[in-house]
């Protein structure tokens, strides 16, 4: 016997959603190929004006660019018109820029990677030294190539004087891994030297913080404004959404909280450190780099 159905009502048909045309694909991904570019600025780029405009007043075109920036091992941290489409790459992603490969373009010797990535901590730290110096996007910090190497001094004598009251070993082997050796090596390591034309010797402390606030200037990150200190430099809406959403590595947390909090100017003046519990700097902390 066959089962009689009832059809007199009809089935729930779910509303179907605007197809996706190539069109939009294509626009969504010249989206996200802007914020690669991260030096360029929507005011000066009417298209990406544009394609900002439409992300933020269409929720499905959003939607498109974001998958596009997802698939691509990208991480969308903002989309406005002060910052452009500010993405970061994700760990796993092929635009992901690693501290070895860093440490090769810059010419520097493998056994200096370290050195580089507390570099980069210290620009970020002394950038925006507050919660909320990161919380306000009105927020510029300002830093130098002269103050981020003192600042990194005092920093470096702070914890020596910490592993000295302990006892703790103060001379790490050559090979010794981690930021635990690298604050040790930094405060060995000459501040300046000179070659012959007077230019800054790459490895010393000034040249490694050099060619950190040299990449993070091309990344788009910060700003050169002056000669002074070594030079000065400015930061930008991107580089604070970057340091905001890093900020919770450990390492930052624990430089910070050293007590030895730079004036936000760029000079190298420091205000004397506080007293506070011991810490030491954890590895891994090459901003922004991944490990």
């Amino acid at each position: 016997m066959t089962e009689y159905v009832d059809r007199s009502e009809p089935e729930a048909v779910a509303p179907a959603s605007a197809a996706v045309t190539p069109a939009d694909a294509a626009d969504a991904a010249r989206l996200v190929a802007f914020g690669l570019q991260p030096r360029l600025q929507p005011a000066r780029d009417q298209e990406y004006a544009d394609l900002l405009r439409r992300y933020r007043e269409d929720p499905p075109f959003a939607r498109l660019a974001d998958a596009v920036a997802t698939g691509l091992g990208l991480i969308v941290l903002e989309v406005s018109p002060r910052a452009g489409m500010a993405v970061t790459a994700a760990e796993d992603s092929v635009f992901a820029v690693r501290m070895g490969d860093y440490a090769r373009r810059t010419s520097a010797d493998s056994g200096d990677r370290f050195l580089h990535g507390l570099a980069h901590l210290a620009v970020a730290a002394m950038a925006f030294p507050r919660p909320e110096d990161l919380a306000d996007d009105g927020y510029i910090g300002r830093v130098s190539v002269n103050g981020v190497d003192a600042f990194v001094r005092q920093a470096c004598r702070r914890l020596e004087e910490r592993a000295e009251d302990q006892g703790e070993n103060t001379d790490p082997a050559t090979d010794a891994p981690g930021l635990e050796a690298a604050w040790r090596i930094w405060v060995r390591r000459s501040a300046a030297g000179a070659t012959k034309d007077a230019r800054r010797l790459a490895g010393s402390t000034t040249g490694i913080v050099g060619k950190a606030v040299a990449f993070l200037t091309e990344s788009g990150f910060l700003q050169r404004t002056g000669d002074d200190n070594g030079g000065t430099y400015r930061t930008t809406a991107r580089y604070q959404l970057q340091v905001r959403d890093m900020a919770a590595s450990a390492a930052m947390a624990e430089l910070l909280e050293l007590g030895i909090v730079p004036v936000t100017d760029g000079t190298p003046t420091l205000l004397p450190p506080e007293e506070s519990d011991d810490l030491q700097l954890a590895a891994g902390a090459g901003l922004p780099f991944h490990s």
